[in-house]
């Protein structure tokens, strides 16, 4: 959108949150003073500078990274990891434990920060205060129990003892990105440090602050700095440079980058951890209690103005519900409140930039052009701020148009009415991603044999997204191109060890003995195997 299609656009029907008296402003959270602070000991000699969405001005000077300061980062890290990892496992979960209560005391500064940074409404940013501390939680309570040494039965019970230790890989690489600055930053490095690693993240640079003090709170509860290093700069830059010195790489963001860093790390054997794009459905069958379901698709939709790889970004409702569903949700739409301060009131707030909001006019627009009908929303909104979107709802969208399958990433939900369920459900299988899904039934034991065919790596039933994302104790993450490996409970701790098995063989060798030949040792462990067998020995 040009600057004269800006100033003359309409600004539609959403409302705007009136900003309470005394609001705080960017220049009350961002002082230099803060921005020294947690760029402290940040690898960097250049500078560059990061902007906020609300306004789209300067917020402050960051540090900006060479090839050589990844070098030097790593080898920081690298020095550091073998004392952190010689720590007892309960006291650095303990480092957690106090990481959690320091969040959630200390959490209006964070929701500040994120809410600069991403432009998102404080309620959407507290999201993410939430789902850290969770992790914090999960992992300073149960590190101990995933990573304790197991016993197995061996080759030959009682000859052979058999424990599985779990080692750290080294150092990982982490790429986190914008939209969930604090929470796939800082909270997904939690199992990676409470396991043994050090850890060198790169942040994208336009939220690299809400990264910083996330690092700076966990240094404050007995991290040791050098272990938890930060570099920042252009991804094209510094991204290759993380992966090349990494032991483990851990990547959140778009496939396309994700088929990138995977080629890379497998050259070098490395291990990657890959959470990627969405195509996100919702299924809305016949029995769903609709009201609750155009709440509910409200929250899927346009939390964090959608921009959030798990949120919904395709309705399918039964057609013999449809007309009640669409008229109870695009009411709830078009009232959402839009707002850009730090306060609690506004249901949705900005896009993060220029990029995102010209992908969300461009998918927009096409679609009308094509065909599709706008039932809420379709406009920019300059009044507000320079990258306010409505929240939109389109009908009649259908390929080749690029909202049908391309991943929008923004406050744009496209409704399908369908009649057949087989149909609905290989309709929501058909596309590359693998993400999440929802289903929305009044049949508990339905909505679960729906799950059970849906090709995602999450399933929600009578929500969005929420429920499954924040049940910490079980793995979360994607199927076909939505990514590889999963996050949270053992998985998401798993993956950042190396499985080590130490065999100590007693009395006897695994070998012809006590004066056996060849031939009666093979006829000896013949009969062996057939006892273990018959006595059900695993």
């Amino acid at each position: 959108m040009t600057d004269s299609q800006a100033l003359t656009a309409p600004l539609g029907t959403n409302p705007v949150a009136p900003a309470p008296a005394g609001a705080r402003t960017a220049a009350d959270v961002i002082t230099p003073e803060v921005v020294a602070q947690l760029t402290r000991g940040v690898a960097g000699s250049g500078r560059t500078a990061h902007h906020g969405p609300f306004t789209g001005e300067k917020l402050s000077d960051l540090p900006e990274s060479t090839p050589e300061d990844v070098a030097v980062a790593f080898a920081r890290a690298r020095a550091a990891q073998p004392v952190w990892e010689a720590v007892p496992v309960k006291q650095r979960a303990a480092v957690l434990l106090r990481f959690h209560d320091l969040v959630l005391q200390r959490q209006a500064e964070i929701l500040d920060l994120i809410q600069l940074e991403t432009g998102k409404a404080r309620l959407h940013a507290h999201e993410e205060v939430q789902a850290v501390a969770m992790a914090a939680r999960h992992y300073g309570r149960q590190a101990p129990a995933y990573l304790r040494a197991k016993r197995h039965i061996g080759a030959v019970p009682t000859l052979t003892k058999v424990t599985e230790q779990r080692r750290p890989r080294g150092v990982v690489g982490q790429i986190a990105p914008w939209n969930y600055p604090f929470e796939l930053s800082v909270g997904d490095c939690l199992p990676a440090l409470v396991a043994g690693n050090g850890l060198v993240m790169k942040p994208d640079t336009e939220t690299a602050l809400s990264a910083l003090w996330g690092r700076d709170l966990l240094v404050e509860a007995g991290l040791p700095p050098e272990v938890f290093q930060v570099v920042l700069g252009e991804g094209p830059v510094v991204g290759p440079e993380v992966v090349r010195h990494a032991d483990y790489v851990s990547f959140t963001g778009s496939t396309r980058t994700g088929r990138e860093i995977a080629q890379s790390a497998g050259a070098r054997l490395v291990g990657v951890s890959l959470e990627l794009g969405g195509k996100n459905a919702m299924l809305v069958l016949e029995d769903a209690d609709v009201e609750k379901a155009a709440a509910g698709a409200v929250r899927a939709c346009f939390a964090s103005a959608g921009q959030l790889c798990i949120s919904i970004e395709r309705l399918y409702v039964h057609e013999s519900v449809a007309d009640d569903f669409v008229q109870r949700f695009v009411a709830r739409t078009k009232a959402m409140r839009l707002g850009t301060a730090l306060a609690y009131g506004a249901d949705l707030g900005s896009l993060a930039g220029p990029r995102q909001l010209e992908t969300v006019t461009r998918h927009v627009e096409e679609a009308v052009n094509k065909g599709a009908t706008v039932l809420a929303g379709g406009t920019a909104r300059p009044d507000v701020g320079p990258y306010f979107y409505e929240p939109t709802v389109l009908e009649g969208v259908e390929a080749p148009m690029a909202v049908c399958a391309e991943e929008t990433f923004g406050p744009v939900v496209s409704i399908y009415r369908f009649r057949d369920e087989d149909e609905v459900i290989e309709e929501a299988n058909a596309t590359a991603y693998g993400l999440n899904s929802s289903v929305w039934t009044r049949n508990g034991k339905r909505g679960h044999a729906v799950a059970a065919r849906l090709r995602t790596g999450t399933v929600n039933i009578n929500e969005g997204y929420a429920p499954a994302y924040a049940s910490v104790r079980a793995p979360m993450g994607g199927m076909k191109e939505s990514g590889l490996s999963r996050r949270h409970g053992a998985e998401g701790i798993l993956k950042y060890t190396e499985a080590q098995t130490v065999a100590q063989q007693r009395l006897v060798p695994l070998a012809p003995s006590f004066g056996m030949d060849d031939e009666k040792y093979a006829a000896f462990m013949t009969t062996s195997l057939r006892v273990m067998k018959a006595l059900r020995l695993r």
